[in-house]
């Protein structure tokens, strides 16, 4: 029935920096399911945050498969699929919502209790959940990279994030951060015509930011006061928009001191559970802000990502480092914990 071997090679997370390649069964897909060959995994700044902390509040729970961001061909379906055919080059979003419950019901999908989550693409074979497959399993277009196709959750994300960030046209909008999220941001809002502020820590990081669109860029270990530059430039009042994508408390809090009265601050970046921010209550009171935490994405924003990386009116191969083995990938989380990369394509 099937023509690839019985065993594959895969990456299981253990715990906090534990990272181990193995010899496993490879996946048989059950009704509505698919099981691809992994043609290129990417390599996430949450994948780095999950591997550094040893687990996730939702996403898994180690031992467990690990990575989220891949492209390649369906090897092999399950009983009752429709419109998927072995060899048909797809993308899976790694979650799909449960559609019934109260939050889906309103269409708000990323709130869902119920979200089946998928991990596995750092392996030769990813088997595709059955909710995923009738929701965000989608067809790779014939031109667009592996690599690029990859990055179709994280972007998938960034423009949910975005949709939430009350962003108007020739708004000035300070990015904390220069990771890949931090990056796709300044892309995307670029891309939409605003004033992109890029704050971050890697000088490098920083001039792919201003390639992508940042209208200026800022080493934040060169500078004092962060908040207090940003008035600067805006006379005085601060950001219209603030993204916050790091998932550090502190930067939070960076975050909420950089908006003018009146701003949206976007807490985007995911902290590690039970850590807390001090708010001023009389700015969030009186200047009127509204602070947002923006979590995962939605069908929507999955199909318009796709869709976004396929034009190719955005540079997002600049975000690609480098193209490593899946032998490698210990020394990849390590060459991204001390920031030499920013996003890995990884071949199994």
């Amino acid at each position: 029935m099937r023509s690839w071997q019985l065993i594959m090679l895969a990456a299981l997370l253990y715990g906090q920096e534990d990272l181990r390649l193995e010899q496993v069964a490879d996946p048989i897909p059950s009704a509505g399911e698919v099981v691809i060959q992994v043609a290129t995994a990417t390599t996430c700044g949450t994948d780095l945050k999950v591997w550094r902390r040893g687990g996730h509040a939702k996403m898994l729970r180690p031992p467990t498969l690990f990575g989220h961001e891949a492209a390649g061909r369906i090897m092999a379906v399950g009983e009752g699929v429709k419109n998927w055919q072995v060899g048909d080059r797809v993308v899976a979003n790694n979650s799909a919502s449960c559609t019934k419950c109260f939050f889906c019901q309103r269409q708000e999908y990323s709130l869902c209790p119920n979200l089946t989550w998928n991990n596995g693409t750092f392996a030769q074979y990813l088997k595709i959940p059955a909710p995923i497959v009738q929701q965000n399993l989608l067809p790779v277009p014939d031109e667009l990279p592996d690599e690029l196709a990859a990055m179709m959750e994280p972007l998938a994300c960034v423009l949910h994030g975005v949709a939430r960030s009350n962003v108007k046209h020739g708004d000035r909008v300070v990015v904390l951060g220069d990771g890949a999220i931090g990056l796709m941001f300044v892309a995307v809002l670029a891309h939409q015509s605003a004033e992109v502020l890029l704050f971050g820590g890697n000088q490098q990081r920083l001039q792919i930011g201003e390639k992508l669109g940042a209208a200026k860029t800022f080493n934040y270990r060169q500078l004092d006061d962060t908040p207090a530059l940003v008035k600067d430039l805006t006379h005085g009042w601060g950001a219209d928009v603030v993204i916050e994508a790091t998932g550090v408390p502190a930067v939070w809090e960076t975050a909420i001191a950089c908006a003018r009265p009146g701003a949206t601050v976007n807490l985007f970046g995911g902290c590690p559970r039970d850590t807390t921010i001090t708010v001023n209550t009389e700015q969030l009171h009186y200047s009127e802000l509204t602070l947002k935490g923006v979590f995962h994405n939605t069908p929507e924003y999955v199909r318009a990502a796709l869709s976004l990386l396929a034009s190719r009116v955005i540079e997002f191969e600049l975000l690609v480092s480098e193209h490593r083995p899946l032998q490698d990938l210990e020394q990849v989380f390590q060459d991204m914990k001390n920031r030499k990369v920013i996003k890995v394509a990884i071949a199994p």
